[in-house]
């Protein structure tokens, strides 16, 4: 069998606070095949953003990071500084939520497009031009000579996106990280983002890992969906397999928060109830048991550990697992 393009092993990120050692990643263990597409799903301030900055080797200064980061054959944790800044954007890149504090809003679209063509496939400027002028066309920005010249803040919140994505698959990398790449953006040109990045993703044969907040957003774009909660994957399956029998209470009250069509108009969503914990101060039981109506006295004295139970492809860590009906689709 092929190795992994992608393996992370026992990856753990301590920030220093005043509060205490917030501990944002929780021993992670993850892997991705060439061309495969994983979805990270979980609430704000589960660790998502802080385990692709931990892949891409861009954590804060004081950030510690442990375990095993492997890339195409290379530790990334054990890389030099100067073999990583080649490996970005011509291996690895990544597309960030908000692309105007991704884009410089003081150089052209084109000088942001050519610099990066120029810097790592080392193209002179005429080729540059052209290749930028086809990585716009390819992304859907129309007219994109004219937008060579233009600067983001001339652009709409879904082109500036595009012009991201562009950048992003200028290189034609290994793999793709889009964090959170369409928050910001209303639900039509979400849609119209998320198909571009899927086909752009099959048509280069590149592995993509999409990090969201949303289940649905994976549901039909992800071949595999690790759910992260209080810095842990919690559970972790095959995208349909994860949506016909999901395990873990807390994947089902993100399933439940998704709005539905048959739902009448003005139906509160239902929200799961209480807060994420505190990192400074981990619990000594599952992190979920506080907000959990199946947690029991043994759910806050123990932390469940990732556990396969009918499929060896479907973990989760639950000491009470759900039994969801057979045929919920994604």
């Amino acid at each position: 069998m092929t190795p992994p393009l992608l393996t992370i092993t026992d990856v753990a990120v301590e920030l220093p606070t005043p509060r205490g050692i917030l501990r944002a990643v929780d021993d992670v263990d993850l892997s991705l095949q060439a061309g495969r597409t994983l979805g990270i799903v979980g609430e704000s301030g589960c660790g998502k953003t802080m385990l692709s900055r931990a892949i891409l080797q861009l954590l804060p200064k004081k950030a510690k990071l442990s375990g095993r980061v492997m890339f195409d054959g290379q530790d990334l944790v054990q890389l030099a500084p100067e073999s990583l800044r080649r490996l970005r954007a011509r291996d690895l890149a990544v597309v960030f939520q908000d692309p105007m504090t991704s884009l410089n809003p003081v150089l052209t679209i084109g000088t942001q497009l050519m610099e990066t063509l120029q810097e790592h496939l080392e193209l002179d400027t005429p080729a540059a031009r052209k290749r930028s002028i086809e990585l716009l066309a390819a992304v859907g920005i129309p007219a994109p000579e004219q937008r060579l010249a233009q600067y983001p803040h001339q652009c709409s919140g879904g082109m500036r996106q595009r012009i991201a994505i562009a950048i992003a698959l200028s290189c034609e990398p290994k793999l793709l990280i889009a964090d959170e790449p369409t928050t910001a953006l209303d639900v039509t040109i979400q849609a119209q983002i998320l198909d571009l990045l899927a086909r752009e993703q099959r048509r280069r044969h590149m592995a993509m890992i999409i990090i969201t907040h949303d289940l649905g957003v994976v549901a039909g774009r992800a071949d595999e969906v690790a759910v992260m909660y209080a810095g842990r994957v919690v559970e972790r399956a095959p995208t349909p397999m994860l949506f016909k029998r999901m395990h873990m209470p807390y994947t089902e009250a993100l399933l439940a928060a998704i709005p539905k069509l048959e739902t009448a108009p003005h139906t509160p969503l239902p929200a799961i109830s209480g807060r994420p914990p505190d990192p400074t101060r981990p619990l000594k039981g599952c992190s979920f048991a506080p907000r959990c109506r199946y947690a029991t006295s043994r759910c806050r004295e123990a932390k469940p550990e990732l556990t396969s139970a009918e499929m060896a492809d479907h973990l989760y860590a639950c000491f009470h697992p759900i039994k969801m009906a057979e045929g919920i689709g994604a």
